[in-house]
């Protein structure tokens, strides 16, 4: 017999160098996609939540602020990862750099990274001991902000379930309730893009509240509120040869309890006369000692009532007025699903001229008490609604330039509501932010920023539930998959 023929190659070299040119360029043309599906998602893409919980919606003013954002900056999380609020700081600078790239996040655990910390804390001259949980906003050139991860929540107070049923052993828990860190990142970005703060002036030598009083009716929160819109505050006494300053952009007169000086008041007149910027705040108790101001606003068409208006059916305390209702004016349009919390307004109206002066200022009155309101000293007139607010705008006129611009007045019938106490409630700490920003002509932030509450969810369980969901953890569930494993081996093995 013939020896067998032996078996041919199964790939010729031809076939192998083939096969081996298609696997290349199969290759490449899927990375070819990857890379093209990577740069089309990074630019145009669509971000979408599978649950609400975890959705951070920016303000309006917020994303103005982003976009108008023309510098790097570096935000340094110098914060311990295990925190409770460390998620949520995380994912609203995640929002922020998703609508600006030039914001980029540096996450360092200055508890598990040592190294890292090191540098940082040489960096920034950070004190080992308290300095922690910080985020460092850094645009470079020594241009430095530093936020403080404790103050970016408000807690209250919250009574625990007595043990035992012991109501002498009370034990207390601090219980967060709202989340400001847009506020006070927001806050940061606006100081790092503005290279100086305006300035505003706080009137003193009165009775005016103090910014440094930080009891009930003291405005320490006021000067917080304007710091938070980069507006640095400064007290002024207009005694003697002292001026309004020519960089001051705002003039605070808050709640004088005594007459200002006829000097004082040519002085804040020329200022008006100027272009300048006025913030009025008027209280119950200078109704009858009138502080001077009140024939200075009246030339400019702004009527303040020597009284104070009642609302029985809107009121929390007795004392209060709650007001609901707005007009139509930057300053209060975002107001419209809050409320201010007045205490013993005083009504603050339009002059109404029955032949306007030429050039006469456009005066807008911004909120309204309810119908159902009296005035203190007319008790027994039918009820009706009362202006508590004015603002006040001279347009610009031909010819005639200012050196401040121009002039821009808002007069409020009430101070308390800024305060310390009733700034927290409604909308009063709002309304402080939109109306500083419109006297200084920003609109990008006349949208506000509110805290974002906190929500909780707690599962209360027996000890009876408890024992019976860890049999079921530890015992019912690996053995069903055992139980699943053993039947496919008894399977297979016939």
């Amino acid at each position: 017999m013939p020896p067998p023929a032996s078996n041919p190659p199964s790939f010729s070299p031809r076939r192998r160098w083939k096969i081996g040119f298609d696997a290349v360029v199969r290759t490449i043309l899927v990375l070819a996609v990857v890379v093209m599906v990577n740069y089309l998602g990074a630019q145009f893409f669509h971000r979408f939540y599978l649950s609400s919980q975890t959705r951070v919606e920016l303000s309006s003013r917020t994303v103005s602020v982003l976009r108008s954002l023309t510098n790097h900056v570096t935000v340094t999380l110098y914060y311990d990862r295990q925190d409770d609020f460390y998620p949520d700081i995380v994912a609203l600078l995640n929002e922020y750099r998703s609508i600006n790239p030039k914001i980029s996040v540096h996450p360092v655990d200055y508890v598990r990274d040592a190294g890292e910390a090191e540098k940082v804390k040489e960096k920034y001259r950070l004190d080992a001991a308290t300095d922690k949980n910080l985020i460092i906003f850094d645009a470079g050139e020594g241009r430095c902000k530093i936020v403080n991860g404790d103050a970016l929540t408000q807690f209250t107070l919250e009574e625990l379930p007595a043990k035992n049923h012991d109501r002498r052993q009370l034990e207390f828990r601090r219980k967060p309730v709202a989340f400001r860190g847009e506020q006070n990142f927001t806050a940061m970005l606006l100081a790092l893009e503005t290279p100086h703060p305006l300035k505003a002036y706080f009137l003193q030598g009165h009775g005016e509240p103090s910014l440094s009083d930080s009891g009930n009716f003291g405005y320490l929160k006021f000067a917080l509120v304007l710091a938070q819109n980069y507006i640095a505050v400064t007290n002024l006494e207009l005694l003697g040869d002292n001026t309004i300053p020519m960089d001051c952009n705002l003039l605070i007169v808050a709640a004088p309890t005594t007459s200002l000086s006829p000097p004082e008041l040519q002085k804040i007149e020329q200022y008006l006369a100027q272009g300048g910027r006025l913030f009025a705040l008027f209280s119950f108790a200078s109704v009858k000692q009138p502080t001077g101001l009140e024939p200075v606003l009246q030339r400019w068409g702004v009527n303040v009532a020597a009284d104070f208006v009642k609302d029985l059916n809107n009121t929390v305390t007795g004392d209060d007025v709650v007001v609901r209702r707005f007009s139509q004016h930057p300053v209060v349009n975002p107001l419209t699903q809050l409320s201010l919390q007045m205490v013993r307004p005083r009504p603050v109206g339009r002059v109404d001229w029955p032949n306007p002066p030429a050039g006469a200022p456009q005066v807008d009155e911004l909120a309204f008490s309810s119908p159902d309101s009296v005035l203190e000293g007319e008790s027994a007139a039918p009820p009706r609604s009362y202006p508590l607010m004015v603002a006040v705008e001279q347009k610009s006129v031909a010819g005639v330039v200012n050196p401040r611009g121009n002039t821009r007045i808002i007069v409020v019938g009430d101070s308390i509501f800024l305060g310390n106490y009733y700034i927290e409630g409604g909308g009063n700490r709002d309304f402080l932010g939109y109306a500083a920003n419109w006297l200084l002509e920003r609109p990008a932030l006349l949208q506000g920023i509110g805290p974002r509450p906190v929500t909780e969810f707690r599962l209360l369980m027996t000890q009876t539930q408890r024992r019976e969901v860890r049999w079921l953890l530890l015992g019912a569930l690996p053995g069903v998959v055992l139980l699943f494993g053993g039947l496919v081996w008894l399977v297979r093995r016939k």
